[in-house]
C-alpha cells in the first residue's frame, strides 16, 4: 500500500479493523464510499479529509470506532455526525444505510485484503464515477466532473455499459460515459 499517503493508509487500516469487528459480531461489513473511495481508486492523486461510510448498523459501527480511539468532536466548526481519530485528523462519517440508495450493484463491491488488519469493502469504481457525475449534474459540485474524469482515465478496465447506465441514472439522464471523454 505504499502508493498512498501515510495518514490515509493508517485510516484505511483502522477501517479494516472496525469492519472485521462488525463482521465478527454478525453484522454486514461497512462500505467505504465518497472521498475515501476516490482517494483509494486514484492512489492518493485526489485526497480526502474524511471517510464516508455506509452501514445499516450505525450505532454498532460507531461503538467500534470508539473502541479504536475515535472521538466525536463537539463545538463550533465541527459536524455532529463525524468521528475523528486523534492521530490521523481524518474524519469518519456514516452517510447512509445503503450504497447509493440501493441502486449500486452489491455484487460489484470491491474487497481489499489488508493482511492482519482485515478486509475492507469499497464501492465499485463504476458506481463511484456515477456518484461523482450525479453530484456534478446537481449543479452543487462542479469539481466532481474532474474527479470522475480522473477515475475514468485511471480505470480503463471498468465496465462501460454498467457505468453508463449508472451515470444516466444518477444524473437524471443528462450525462453518460461519453461526457467523461471530453
Amino acid at each position: 500500500m505504499s502508493a498512498y499517503r501515510p495518514e490515509f493508509e493508517a485510516a484505511l487500516r483502522l477501517f479494516a479493523r472496525a469492519s472485521e469487528a462488525m463482521k465478527a459480531r454478525g453484522f454486514p461489513a461497512p462500505i467505504l464510499v465518497g472521498g475515501g473511495a476516490v482517494e483509494l481508486y486514484s492512489n492518493s492523486a485526489v485526497t480526502t479529509g474524511d471517510f464516508d461510510i455506509v452501514t445499516p448498523r450505525q450505532e454498532e459501527f460507531e461503538g467500534e470506532l470508539k473502541q479504536l480511539g475515535f472521538t466525536k468532536p463537539v463545538g463550533l466548526g465541527h459536524t455532529p455526525l463525524g468521528w475523528v481519530h486523534p492521530e490521523l485528523r481524518l474524519g469518519f462519517e456514516i452517510v447512509s444505510a445503503t450504497v447509493l440508495n440501493g441502486m449500486a450493484d452489491r455484487d460489484r463491491l470491491v474487497l481489499i485484503d489488508l493482511g492482519e488488519d482485515g478486509e475492507v469493502a469499497i464501492i465499485s469504481v463504476e458506481d463511484m464515477i456515477a456518484d461523482r457525475m450525479g453530484q456534478y449534474a446537481s449543479g452543487t459540485a462542479p469539481e466532481m466532473l474532474e474527479q470522475a474524469r480522473q477515475l475514468f482515465i485511471l480505470h480503463g478496465d471498468a465496465d462501460l455499459d454498467y457505468m453508463d447506465r449508472r451515470i444516466r441514472h444518477e444524473s437524471g439522464g443528462d450525462y453518460g460515459v461519453a461526457d467523461l471523454k471530453a
